[in-house]
C-alpha cells in the first residue's frame, strides 16, 4: 500500500441473506484529497459508509488505514483512530446552542463524560476552541443562537463544525447536500473545499455539479462494485457510468446546476 494512501479497502463484500450489497470493492484513498462515491440508487454507497465505520460488520475482506487492519475494530475504536462520519439526517441538538452543540463534541474528544449538569464555569475553558471551529465554518456570528433556529443549511454545517471538533484524520461526509437548495448547497460545497484544505475527506454525494467542483477522484458503484474510479472529466465520460445513471451509452453524464 502506497504511504500516501490513508484508507484502502481489499475486496470488501457485504452480503445480505444472499443479496450482495457491496461486493468486492477496492477502494483507495490517498491522503489529503476529496475523494466521491457515487452511483445510482441501491448502489451500496451507505452501505460502503456503514461498513468503513464498522455499523456492519463486512462479509468478506479487509479495511485498512494508515496501513493497519481494522476489518473487526469495535466502531468506538475506529472513531478513536481519527475516522469520523457525518450522516445524512442533520445530528446535532437543537434545543442546545450552536456554541454548545460544538462544546459537546470537544467534551468527547477529551475523553470526558458528558457534563451536563456541570456549571457553566467549568466548561468555559472549551469555550475559545469552539468559537474557532464556529469560525472556521462561518457559524461565528451565530454562536448564541438556539440550533433549532438555524437554516438547514446552517444546521448542516453545525454538524461539520461538531465532526471537526473530533479531530478527523479522515472525514466521512454522507451526503452533505441532500436536500438543500441553491445557495446553501454552494454555502456547504465551499466549505467542505475550504475544510479539506488540511484532512481527508471521502464523501457520498448525488449533486454532480458538487462533485465535479470538489472532488479529486471518484469512485462510481453500481449494483454494489466498483463500475469506475478517476477524475470526474474521464469518469463522467465512462460509457458504463453513463449508462448506470442515464440508461443510454449515447448519452452524456453532466454537472447539473
Amino acid at each position: 500500500m502506497s504511504t500516501d494512501t490513508i484508507l484502502e479497502t481489499r475486496q470488501l463484500t457485504k452480503a445480505f441473506r444472499g443479496f450482495v450489497a457491496v461486493d468486492h470493492v477496492d477502494l483507495r484513498v490517498l491522503r489529503g484529497t476529496i475523494h466521491a462515491l457515487i452511483g445510482p440508487n441501491g448502489a451500496g454507497k451507505t452501505t460502503c459508509f456503514n461498513l468503513l465505520t464498522k455499523f456492519l460488520t463486512p462479509t468478506s475482506g479487509q479495511i485498512l488505514f494508515n496501513g493497519d487492519d481494522i476489518t473487526r475494530a469495535a466502531p468506538a475504536a475506529i472513531a478513536r483512530r481519527g475516522i469520523i462520519r457525518s450522516f445524512q439526517i442533520s445530528a446535532v441538538f437543537p434545543h442546545l446552542s450552536v456554541l454548545e452543540n460544538v462544546r459537546v463534541a470537544l467534551q468527547r474528544k477529551l475523553g470526558n463524560s458528558f457534563y451536563f449538569w456541570k456549571s457553566e464555569r467549568t466548561l468555559a475553558r472549551l469555550n475559545s476552541r469552539a468559537l474557532e471551529l464556529l469560525t472556521e465554518v462561518d457559524l461565528g456570528a451565530y454562536a448564541g443562537n438556539v440550533t433549532v433556529e438555524l437554516s438547514y443549511g446552517r444546521k448542516r454545517a453545525l454538524e461539520i463544525a461538531t465532526t471537526l471538533a473530533m479531530d478527523p484524520e479522515l472525514m466521512l461526509l454522507d451526503e452533505p447536500t441532500q436536500g438543500m437548495g441553491l445557495e446553501d448547497v454552494d454555502r456547504i460545497r465551499r466549505l467542505i473545499k475550504k475544510v479539506a484544505a488540511n484532512r481527508t475527506v471521502l464523501m457520498v454525494e448525488h449533486n454532480m455539479s458538487v462533485v465535479s467542483s470538489i472532488a479529486d477522484t471518484i469512485t462510481v458503484l453500481a449494483r454494489g462494485a466498483t463500475l469506475a474510479e478517476g477524475p470526474y472529466a474521464e469518469v463522467s465520460k465512462n460509457p458504463s457510468v453513463i449508462e448506470a445513471y442515464m440508461g443510454s451509452a449515447d448519452a452524456e453524464l453532466g454537472a447539473p446546476h
